[in-house]
């Protein structure tokens, strides 16, 4: 990805999110095309690294602090911060200003980028109004709401009306579209036999639907649902959401053999 932006519109920094890097990098690139589409300039700096979310979430306030404020120096100079991620972004926009609850400053800078942190789906939707690419998909998905991204960030239909724009995909939503998948960062870790059993009630749901792929906007729910997909023998793909906003559905899906 490109450091270089090729618009002239509002200055966005792309958060890339570590298993973005690390797992699915096309994601970052479908996430640079739909900005550039939009209208945007992309930055994507290279100081990035996680959003201390794996250490808040275990209570180690020391380790996720350095971590934050690396985020905070590196983004709030940037018109918006945008994450392909409902967690990441979530972490950003409420949890920074209570990390730092202690130091007043920190707090303020924290707040600010807060303020201008956006899940990547719902920049798109909501800011810049975007009404999506000509891009195609020939089968039926149905769409995963991830936790963070629905109950802290509200993005439900957003997603939704963009596939809608796809040439060619029928949408065929599951009951449990809004129950959690199990992963749970580390919740998976901590308490494997739960996160199995949810899991599980997810696939049931997926099949059920009769999609042929499976969307979301959170890398660990769609590499937690691949997986036990994978195990159990069924053949549904899993995508992240940009991938087929942007184009990009017929590479490798998540959890083939080559993430």
């Amino acid at each position: 990805m490109s450091e270089k932006p090729e618009n002239e519109g509002p200055k966005v920094g792309l958060f890339a999110t570590c298993l973005v890097d690390l797992m699915r990098p096309s994601v970052g690139f479908a996430a640079v095309r739909l900005l550039e589409a939009a209208g945007c300039q992309v930055f994507v700096p290279a100081a990035q690294t996680c959003c201390g979310q794996p250490a808040y979430n275990s209570g180690d306030d020391a380790d996720a602090k350095p971590v934050a404020r690396l985020v905070i120096e590196t983004f709030e100079n940037f018109d918006y911060v945008v994450v392909p991620s409902g967690s990441c972004a979530g972490m950003i926009k409420c949890h920074y200003p209570d990390l730092f609850a202690d130091e007043p400053e920190t707090a303020a800078r924290a707040q600010a980028l807060a303020n201008k942190t956006y899940e990547l789906v719902s920049f798109l939707a909501d800011i810049m109004n975007f009404e999506g690419l000509q891009s195609s998909y020939s089968g039926t998905a149905t769409y995963h709401d991830s936790c963070s991204g629905l109950r802290e960030l509200g993005v439900k239909e957003q997603p939704r009306a963009l596939l809608c724009k796809v040439s060619g995909l029928t949408l065929n939503e599951g009951r449990e579209a809004e129950t959690c998948c199990g992963f749970g960062g580390l919740f998976c870790v901590k308490y494997p036999d739960i996160s199995e059993h949810m899991v599980d009630e997810k696939v049931d749901d997926i099949v059920a639907t009769g999609a042929d792929i499976v969307l979301a906007g959170d890398i660990g729910c769609l590499l937690n649902i691949a997986g036990r997909l994978k195990r159990r023998g069924i053949p549904v793909k899993a995508r992240h959401v940009v991938e087929i906003l942007a184009g990009a559905g017929d590479g490798p899906a998540i959890g083939d053999g080559t993430d």
